[in-house]
């Protein structure tokens, strides 16, 4: 049982910046990491971003490489996206979700970012 809350999104202009934040509750203890992930209308699910709980590398989709960046803080169970240089294609719904090895597992409510021209 896991609980996912994120939270941060909002309207900002192009070129602005936006930090999510994802806090996890439950039985995370054996969790592997955390992901970010997005979805606009009419599009399909799109990868974002990872952390590993223990050393905590990271991965990035090409789209968002040098303009965001993903952390955590393992005491308060938390995973942030820091998002710059925001386009307005980086509209949609931000969504965060645990995994273990092999697959994303526990998914959250999701926190609508819209950007501006």
């Amino acid at each position: 049982q896991v609980e996912l809350v994120e939270s941060g999104g909002g309207l900002v202009q192009a070129g602005g910046s936006l930090r999510l934040s994802c806090v996890a509750s439950g039985r995370t203890f054996s969790s592997y990491g955390m992901g970010w992930f997005r979805q606009a209308p009419g599009k399909e699910r799109e990868f974002i971003a990872s952390i590993t709980w223990s050393g905590g590398s990271t991965y990035y989709a090409d789209s968002v490489k040098g303009r965001f960046t993903i952390s955590r803080d393992n005491a308060q169970n938390t995973v942030y996206l820091q998002m710059n240089s925001l386009k307005p294609e980086d509209t949609a719904v931000y969504y965060c979700a645990t995994r273990n090895t092999v697959r994303y597992t526990y998914w959250g409510q999701g926190t609508q970012v819209t950007v501006s021209s």
